[in-house]
């Protein structure tokens, strides 16, 4: 019965993570298009999310957690837009360093990877059903 709590924590903590990344796969595609109001400014950077094993003391398990959310530091592209109010000198605007394509992949292995803990949760939840019925 304890490693079935230990494997609720051990997902319910997956489970959090991933929803945070989702959030924050979310925000990078609102901003997708998010550029500069004057010259010299920055567009929307892209946001990453790093994790690491983190030490549950309190069950003696290793779980999964968000270290940071970081800026991506790649170098942001340039659009020809001459009368945009951020346009340089030369007429181009930087664009975010966002790519949709791989925010809707990196979306989709969160979805999975969220379900996938959602189902060992459910199994587990069915796990100590039955124990729980067999007791009585």
């Amino acid at each position: 019965m304890d490693d079935l709590l230990k494997t609720l924590r051990i997902s319910s903590a997956a489970m959090k993570a991933q929803g945070t990344r989702l959030r924050v796969i979310s925000e990078n595609i609102a901003n997708a298009d998010s550029l500069a109001q004057e010259p010299g400014r920055s567009p929307y950077r892209r946001k990453i999310v790093t994790f690491k094993n983190e030490l549950d003391r309190s069950i003696g398990i290793r779980t999964v957690s968000i270290d940071k959310i970081k800026t991506d530091k790649s170098d942001f592209e340039k659009r020809f837009d001459p009368n945009h109010p951020a346009a340089d000198a030369d007429g181009y605007v930087l664009i975010p360093n966002v790519n949709t394509l791989i925010e809707m992949m990196d979306m989709r292995e969160a979805q999975r990877s969220y379900e996938a803990n959602l189902s060992v949760i459910k199994s587990s939840k069915a796990m100590l059903q039955g124990t729980i019925d067999i007791l009585r």
